[in-house]
């Protein structure tokens, strides 16, 4: 692979590899925070990210069916029913009726999940929000609107 000298690319491109570095930065402390919550709260990958999908949807006030989890995962509907029994019988979530058709199911977490999944990941939320003190609010609106087109970018279909 080449090296890039910066210095022979526009201000532009040297602004945008500066992103770019700092998103793989960023990506690769991610992936580290998240293998020591998966050892924390002893589950593979995939649990990890229902969990993740259902925090996210559930602080949007949005439900989640075991489709959704299937289509989000990429994973198929009977790996996804294995998912669930397992997160189910561990006490991280639990299968309640749908709220307009009572046919359907909608995953819920447990208040034992979300405890759990925030205990962990607290002190790194209490550091990120300590990181973000530096920066002025038209900054932090700023990285948002980066950070948010950088994931539609990466999966249009994102949830």
């Amino acid at each position: 692979m080449a090296v890039i000298d910066a210095e022979q690319l526009p201000d532009r491109a040297v602004r945008e590899l500066a992103m770019l570095r700092a998103v793989r930065s960023f990506g690769d402390a991610h992936d580290r925070m998240s293998s020591g919550m998966k050892q924390g709260m002893r589950m593979n990958p995939t649990d990890l990210a229902t969990l993740r999908l259902l925090i996210m949807r559930s602080e949007r006030g949005e439900s989640v069916s075991p489709n959704e989890i299937a289509k989000h995962l990429r994973i198929s509907t009977a790996s996804t029913t294995k998912l669930l029994d397992r997160l189910s019988k561990t006490g991280h979530l639990r299968r309640v009726p749908h709220p307009s058709d009572r046919r359907a199911q909608v995953i819920e977490l447990t208040d034992l999940s979300k405890a759990e999944f925030f205990r962990l990941f607290g002190p790194k939320l209490m550091a990120m929000r300590a990181a973000f003190a530096q920066f002025s609010d038209d900054e932090l609106d700023a990285a948002a609107r980066v950070i948010d087109a950088m994931g539609i970018a990466l999966d249009p279909e994102a949830s």
